[in-house]
C-alpha cells in the first residue's frame, strides 16, 4: 500500500471525487488549489483533496473510498496520512452533510463538531443533494487538532 501525492491530472480520479461532492462545478471551486492524495492497495481504494485555509488552518474538502472497499480502514489511513503531511497544521476541518455515518466515521477519526452553515447545499449546488436518504440543507463542519 502506498500514498501518492498527485500534482496533475487530478480529473483522472473525478469519478471518485464525485462519490464524495456530487456536482463537478463545487470540486472545480477547490481541485487545483488543493493538495490531492490517493491511496494505492493493488489499485486506487481512496482518494482526498486537501486545501490551506489560513495559518495552520487545513480542510479536507473531498474524500471517498471507493464503494466496495468501504469500512476497511482506508478512509482513515488517509485522514491520519494528511494529517501528518502539514507541519503547520494546527487546525483541520472537514465540512459534510447530517449523514450519520458521515459524522461517526469523522468522530472516529478524532474530528468533532466545530459549526454549521446554514443552506449550504441549498444556496451551493444546482440540484437537490441526499445522503443516507436525508436531504441535505446545512453543511456540517468538524475539526480535529494536528
Amino acid at each position: 500500500m502506498e500514498i501518492l501525492k498527485i500534482t496533475s491530472g487530478k480529473k483522472k480520479y473525478l469519478e471518485l471525487l464525485l462519490l464524495a461532492d456530487e456536482q463537478e462545478s463545487m470540486i472545480d471551486r477547490y481541485l487545483e488549489r488543493g493538495d490531492m492524495f490517493v491511496l494505492d492497495d493493488c489499485g486506487v481504494k481512496a482518494e482526498c483533496v486537501v486545501t490551506r485555509e489560513g495559518e495552520g488552518v487545513y480542510e479536507l474538502k473531498n474524500i471517498a473510498v471507493v464503494p466496495e472497499f468501504q469500512r476497511r480502514g482506508y478512509g482513515r489511513m488517509l485522514v491520519d496520512y494528511v494529517a501528518g503531511c502539514y507541519p503547520d497544521c494546527k487546525k483541520l476541518f472537514a465540512g459534510t452533510g447530517d449523514c450519520p455515518p458521515s459524522l461517526s466515521f469523522y468522530k472516529s477519526c478524532g474530528f468533532s463538531v466545530s459549526h454549521r452553515v446554514k443552506n449550504f447545499f441549498v444556496d451551493n449546488y444546482d440540484h437537490e443533494i441526499y445522503d443516507c436518504g436525508i436531504r441535505l440543507v446545512d453543511m456540517v463542519y468538524l475539526m480535529r487538532k494536528c
